[in-house]
């Protein structure tokens, strides 16, 4: 059995969940691949250090290095300089690193570009703040630092200020979700079960269903699980000895399991035992070990006030990103690079920008 996904975290955290669609929101791959709605421009008026530009927004070199320094410095931090050798999927640690900067950006871009529309702006007192991080961050920089990211104070004010107004267009988008969720709706209930597998694994890791014969006896297994279970026999000992699942305790909320078993389960009170129920993993008889997890329960409604959130802020930025006109000046991308210098130590970019509006925007 696996658990549905679900998202969580603030804005920070939902730019990482769409940062693949920002990738593609850059792609130039021509014309025929484009969205009807999407206006595509071939600009050949690049300034030198211009990585992309969507609509009116332009990021150059300097910004890129910003986010790709300080992000590669906490790797290094946690790992060591080996750790840009490694690949997933022929694609390099620094090459998937790279992407993920350009996605962000873009969407910082795109935000900017969506609180235009929406008339958001930073007050005088967020742009004080703004100016002082701005400040202490570059303060904080060395000669060559500052070199090698090719940054200027201005600069990294400007970066600052764009972050805070994506974070407070974020916000604004999302003023109206109800954070008040009910314990019954969060409701979080731990189960134990004992699978009995209706599929088999064939070379690949692809799920094979049993033939007819062979569901057949799983089927009567199941029910000589149950039998056992509900004539007194010790659960413990017949998820040892039955159960084909790789867990057999799971904690969870509505919405997060297969139809059946979740409605199942939720109908269980403490100690109780289901009839068998079928998915598509197999049979299972489940037992219920608790009816409310207090803990869990009081996660579950924070996930559930940010799935709200993602889905509300999704339905807006998509439906404003899609339709922008975007270029990426390859060249120039192809030649960004991390920076190899002992000299260059720089981790406090986010860090310090959280200092000062964590209380305002409660990023993490």
């Amino acid at each position: 059995m696996k658990k549905k996904t679900r998202w969580s975290g603030g804005f920070g955290k939902y730019l990482l969940w769409t940062a693949v669609m920002s990738v593609f929101l850059l792609c130039m791959t021509g014309c025929a691949q484009e969205a009807e709605e999407t206006k595509v421009i071939l600009t050949t008026g690049f300034k030198s250090d211009e990585v992309f530009r969507i609509e009116s927004a332009s990021c150059s070199v300097p910004e890129v290095m910003v986010y790709l320094t300080n992000t590669q410095n906490r790797y290094e931090s946690i790992y060591d300089t080996d750790i840009w050798k490694k690949t997933l999927d022929g694609m390099t640690l620094e090459e998937n690193v790279k992407n993920t900067v350009l996605a962000e950006l873009a969407q910082i871009k795109v935000m900017n570009l969506l609180a235009a529309e929406y008339e958001v702006t930073l007050q005088e007192k967020e742009t004080k703040l703004v100016q002082q991080a701005g400040k202490e961050y570059f303060s904080t920089l060395n000669e060559t630092e500052i070199t090698a990211m090719g940054v200027d104070e201005d600069i990294i004010i400007k970066m600052y200020e764009e972050y805070a107004v994506a974070n407070k267009v974020y916000q604004y988008i999302i003023k109206d979700i109800n954070p008040e969720i009910s314990d019954d709706e969060a409701r979080t209930i731990t189960i134990e079960h004992i699978l009995i597998k209706t599929h088999r694994l064939d070379s690949s890791g692809q799920r094979t269903p049993l033939d007819e014969e062979e569901k057949k006896e799983a089927y009567e297994k199941a029910v000589q699980v149950l039998t056992e279970a509900r004539n007194g026999e010790d659960f413990e000992s017949l998820v040892s000895r039955y159960n084909e699942d790789g867990k057999s305790i799971y904690s969870f909320g509505k919405g997060e399991m297969e139809a059946d078993f979740e409605r199942a389960a939720f109908n269980l009170g403490t100690g109780e035992i289901s009839d068998i129920v079928e998915t598509a993993y197999g049979y299972h008889i489940i037992k219920c070990i608790s009816t409310f997890n207090r803990e869990e329960t009081d996660a579950n409604k924070v996930k559930i006030v940010e799935q709200r959130r993602k889905e509300v802020f999704s339905q807006e930025y998509d439906a404003f990103a899609g339709s922008l006109a975007r270029n990426l000046n390859t060249p120039v991308w192809e030649e960004v690079a991390l920076i190899h210098d002992s000299d260059v130590k720089t981790t406090e970019f986010f860090k310090i920008y959280n200092s000062y509006f964590h209380d305002i925007f409660g990023q993490e």
